[in-house]
C-alpha cells in the first residue's frame, strides 16, 4: 500500500513564509479545466517569486518544492511555519528539492554581525 503525496511550492525569508502553494491541486485544476474546455488557472508565479529572491538578498529567500502526504492540509503547512518555523524549514530543506537560496550558513564569514 501507498500513501498519496502532494507536492507543494515553498518561499521563505528571514521573517518567515511568504508564499505556498499545492502544485499536485493546480496540476489537477489545469486536467479539469483541460477537459471541460474551460480557462486554464494561472500558474504559480515561479518567474515572480525567483525574481524577487534574486532582487532582495538581504532578506536570505529559499524557495523549495517538497512532499507531503495528502492528509496534511495547506492550512496546517502554514500553522506549522508559525508555530514551530525552524523545525519545518529544516524538514524542508532535508527532504525537500532547492529551487532558491540566499541562506547564510554559519560557515560564511559576516561582516557585521
Amino acid at each position: 500500500m501507498t500513501n498519496k503525496t502532494n507536492t507543494y511550492l515553498a518561499m521563505w525569508d528571514c521573517y518567515g513564509l511568504e508564499y505556498l502553494c499545492n502544485l499536485t491541486e493546480y496540476s489537477a485544476n489545469i486536467t479539469y479545466a483541460t477537459l471541460m474546455e474551460r480557462p486554464v488557472p494561472q500558474a504559480p508565479p515561479l518567474d515572480a517569486l525567483m525574481m524577487r529572491a534574486r532582487f532582495n538578498p538581504q532578506r536570505n529567500y529559499e524557495i523549495y518544492t517538497f512532499n507531503v502526504e495528502d492528509d496534511v492540509s495547506e492550512e496546517e503547512l502554514t500553522e506549522a511555519f508559525k508555530v514551530n518555523p525552524q523545525f519545518i524549514v529544516e524538514h524542508i530543506r532535508k527532504n525537500g528539492q532547492k529551487m532558491w537560496s540566499e541562506r547564510i550558513t554559519d560557515k560564511e564569514k559576516r561582516v557585521i554581525e
